[in-house]
């Protein structure tokens, strides 16, 4: 099926870039409608074909009266389930294989009424090819595990009374601009263990609200069973991660953060999967080809972990479904899928150069871009303001293109050469050696039909290994230099950046801006979960909150900027425009100024030149006031300009421009506003 050339694709039709390769995007798009069109000839429609999570797995029958467990397992030889319903009796109650691979159990309530009930713990047992293996059902809503031995159990949950969702209503469509706080629920308490989802509502969206952002990205949430993976090794897609409490604790949290007006999105893990056999899916049927790539095309090279064969419909069925339970059930607002880029190509994305072969012809994974146009399809047909977020560095054309115009679907990119640029230039570089032309160009460095989510770090950047921009502008001093009227030179120029730095990245980056948990204050610790090397420890797998609320040191300065520079950014519909407006590039004065949205930045970046009647062409003339000034006391600023200040536009006759005079003080930056 190839599309006709007079119904060009608008993504197509819009770069002429792309004309080389229109008959491949062609393609991509015909793949993707005849996979769609399969899928509603057998399902009638797409939304129904995700309905796997309320057939598979273990659900209550009201017309039979009993208990209905299914499992997919085309290459078994036998299934049992058991667990203490049975008091373990491995081989008590056989299950039945129909045609299609999918096997089938029944329990009458009449013989297992006080027996299997909510809270049972079960497995089930698979005779294979490989042997006798206890597995835990692929489709179950609840893992535990046992802290003496430290093996996974499914557990049966169904609760007798439903979460009442009564009065809730999804914030997406009201968090415009996006302004993301990134969270780990596990790491969000300051006490040394593991904080829960009651623990976050209560303490946690609260400050979230209070600080301005408007969505939260919620890591860790499907179950995984190390802990330190940061929720990156998924084994059980649908059971929400015990370590921080019960499903309808997360409920709860989802809840509370709609009443408050936040949006939540899930970091959705669906480019690869442990390894685990004893709580994965890898070999569940003695086969090494059930949900992945056989032999070594299955195995991911980088992640130790498999890889899905995105072009089988039950392995399509099976992350559909798990798309649509966490928006059905959970009320999450979007997603962001991680390790988007590694889905995309055979060899993950483990190359310097992108062309567009590279992008269309040699080694392109043509499943895993249908599954993913399928993907975003489904979640804004359930949820037509949801939000889908990719993690995508390669830069693959029509990522953030509507599928109908040809391109994946998504909603947002997340632009990664930022972080990247800021770590390499704070460990490389002198600050008298930083280049406001390559910072305006790396700013500036995305599509204009590309919506992109600017951050200058995210729970990457804060890894044990790794540094936070806070800890490396101002490395060891940070602990012991912070007081308020400490005075000390490493401190001040790590704020005055810190704010800059920040300030920058969401004023230039792209249309919403991300930040990791305690960031935004400085945080000084790296995150370093519970492990031998570390003599399980939970020290550093925490977020010190009091730090900031200690009014004798200086976190609350990064915080309080932190606030305000949301505030403009919201008030003043930043983030809604297109890309700023250079007005003066002045590198022997590390100087960038900027217009967006009628407002004006200025960036000083030089060590220590400030120069008064700083001169700079404008685009509108009137008078200009200061409406956030980094050097602001309240701040950690030094208070060197006066707020007070009106700035009356001349006109330059011999240039023909409008300009303005300030005092453009070294380390800082200005946003002015015309009255």
């Amino acid at each position: 099926m190839t599309m006709k050339k007079n119904l060009q694709l608008t993504l197509v039709a819009n770069d002429p870039w792309l004309l080389p390769v229109e008959q491949e995007i062609e393609d991509r798009f015909a793949r993707y409608q005849r996979n769609l069109v399969e899928i509603e000839k057998i399902w009638g429609t797409l939304v129904r074909f995700a309905d796997a999570y309320d057939y598979y797995g273990i659900h209550y029958d009201r017309i039979k009266k009993g208990w209905i467990y299914r499992e997919w397992a085309p290459k078994a030889k036998d299934l049992y389930l058991f667990g203490d319903f049975n008091d373990w009796q491995r081989d008590a109650n056989p299950m039945l294989r129909n045609e299609y691979g999918v096997w089938e159990l029944f329990l009458d309530e009449k013989t297992y009424k006080d027996r299997f009930v909510h809270k049972s713990l079960v497995k089930v047992l698979v005779h294979s090819d490989i042997g006798w293996q206890e597995r835990i059902p692929a489709y179950i809503r609840r893992v535990v595990k046992d802290e003496t031995t430290h093996n996974y159990t499914g557990q049966v949950w169904l609760p007798p009374q439903k979460f009442n969702w009564e009065g809730d209503k999804p914030a997406t469509g009201r968090t415009k601009p996006m302004l993301i706080y990134e969270c780990h629920p596990g790491m969000a308490q300051e006490k040394q263990g593991i904080g829960t989802y009651a623990e976050f509502a209560e303490y946690i969206i609260p400050y979230i609200k209070n600080s301005g952002y408007n969505t939260i990205q919620l890591m860790a949430v499907a179950e995984h069973p190390y802990y330190a993976s940061f929720g990156y090794h998924v084994s059980n897609f649908f059971a929400v991660s015990s370590r921080f409490g019960t499903p309808e604790d997360l409920k709860y949290l989802v809840k509370k953060a709609h009443d408050q007006g936040l949006a939540v999105i899930m970091d959705i893990v669906h480019s690869h999967t442990v390894k685990n056999i004893n709580e994965g899916l890898n070999l569940f049927d003695g086969s090494d080809d059930q949900y992945f790539h056989a032999g070594e095309r299955g195995n991911h090279p980088y992640w130790d972990s498999k890889c899905f064969d995105y072009g089988k419909s039950e392995v399509q069925r099976f992350l559909l479904s798990n798309v649509k339970f966490w928006m059905k059930e959970f009320h999450f607002d979007g997603f962001r899928f991680d390790g988007v880029t590694s889905m995309l190509y055979f060899d993950h994305g483990s190359r310097d150069n992108w062309d567009l072969d590279g992008y269309f012809k040699t080694g392109v994974e043509w499943d895993a871009i249908t599954y993913l146009q399928l993907a975003n399809k489904l979640i804004h047909t359930i949820h037509p303001h949801a939000i889908t977020v990719a993690e995508e560095v390669s830069g693959m054309p029509g990522l953030c293109r509507p599928v109908k115009e040809g391109g994946i679907g998504f909603d947002y990119r997340l632009g990664m050469a930022i972080p990247d640029y800021w770590i390499k230039l704070l460990k490389e570089k002198k600050d008298e050696e930083w280049d406001i032309h390559e910072m305006w160009y790396i700013m500036n460095n995305r599509r204009p039909d590309v919506k992109t989510i600017a951050y200058c770090e995210s729970h990457d950047q804060a890894l044990v290994g790794d540094q936070t921009i806070a800890f490396r502008l101002m490395q060891s001093e940070i602990y012991f230099h912070m007081t308020k009227d400490d005075q000390n030179i490493a401190i001040d120029r790590g704020i005055a950046l810190h704010k800059m730095i920040r300030l920058i990245t969401i004023a230039l980056g792209g249309q919403a801006y991300l930040n990791f948990m305690g960031n935004e204050f400085g945080h000084p610790d790296w995150i370093d979960f519970p492990r031998e090397g570390n003599n399980w420890s939970y020290h550093y797998a925490r977020r010190q909150w009091s730090l900031m609320e200690d009014p004798r040191l200086k976190y609350k300065y990064l915080a309080a900027f932190d606030r305000e520079m949301l505030k403009v950014m919201k008030e003043y519909h930043v983030l809604e425009t297109g890309f700023g407006t250079e007005l003066n590039m002045d590198d022997t004065n590390k100087t960038i100024i900027f217009e967006r949205n009628k407002l004006i930045f200025i960036f000083n970046f030089h060590t220590n030149q400030s120069i008064p009647d700083y001169e700079f062409r404008i685009l509108e003339p009137g008078d200009y006031r200061i409406i956030l000034n980094s050097d602001n006391h309240e701040f950690g600023g030094h208070d060197r300009i006066d707020e007070k200040s009106v700035f009356i536009s001349r006109f330059d006759e011999l240039k023909k421009i409008h300009t303005i005079t300030i005092y453009n003080t070294n380390r800082s930056a200005l946003v002015l506003k015309k009255n």
